[in-house]
């Protein structure tokens, strides 16, 4: 009788989560999200990638006002050097910042199937990351490492944890479609920037602002 009740009720959160899951997803889609905040600062996270991924998104930061998003975590994978020594550079003089490294999702020529496990494995050490900083929103542009990050919050939030939102802006290098983290993120990221007008009729909910890197 005790193993039917556990049944039952683990069947019945599961329920819950899948129903909280569909209705937030149906809300971003259908809705306008313009983020606006009244809080005067942001727990922001940045996904950082590699080579033209860091370039570009240290580049929109730049053009944001620091002081709105801060605390900055910069997350990296745990293998790019390069990328924490720009991001070491571009916050010369800061002090609220923070870098974290996880496990790389893909590496460059990756079998999508070997992938799969190297993405979980990040997603299981992303966990901690996200849920002890407490991001109020997440930046990203393109690289595999944000897939894990943006997953975590969007479950957290699921489960009434976080109240986090997610801005995934496309890389500039693509022009006429999206990336695969882009194909992903465009059911849940709270908002999809492109910076090339033929991506808006690749995906229906991208806001087209020019160029931005």
């Amino acid at each position: 009788m005790a193993f039917i009740i556990v049944i039952v009720g683990l069947g019945a959160l599961i329920a819950v989560f899948v129903i909280r899951a569909l209705y937030l997803i149906c809300q971003i889609l259908t809705s306008n999200n313009t983020l606006g905040s009244s809080e005067s600062s942001l727990r922001t996270i940045l996904c950082i990638g590699s080579g033209g991924h860091t370039t570009e998104l240290l580049r929109i930061m730049k053009n944001l006002e620091p002081k709105k998003y801060q605390p900055r975590l910069y997350i990296v994978a745990d293998n790019d050097v390069s990328s924490e020594v720009k991001v070491h550079k571009a916050e010369e003089g800061q002090t609220k910042y923070a870098l974290s490294r996880i496990p790389r999702s893909r590496n460059v020529q990756q079998s999508y199937i070997s992938s799969v496990f190297s993405t979980l494995n990040a997603t299981l050490h992303t966990v901690p990351v996200v849920y002890n900083f407490k991001p109020n929103i997440i930046f990203c542009n393109g690289p595999g490492t944000c897939v894990p990050v943006c997953v975590v919050a969007f479950l957290l939030r699921c489960v009434f944890i976080l109240d986090c939102r997610i801005v995934f802006v496309e890389s500039i290098c693509r022009v006429r479609t999206l990336s695969l983290t882009g194909k992903i993120l465009q059911y849940f990221a709270d908002v999809i920037v492109v910076q090339w007008p033929q991506l808006r009729d690749v995906c229906f909910r991208a806001k087209y602002f020019g160029r931005l890197t």
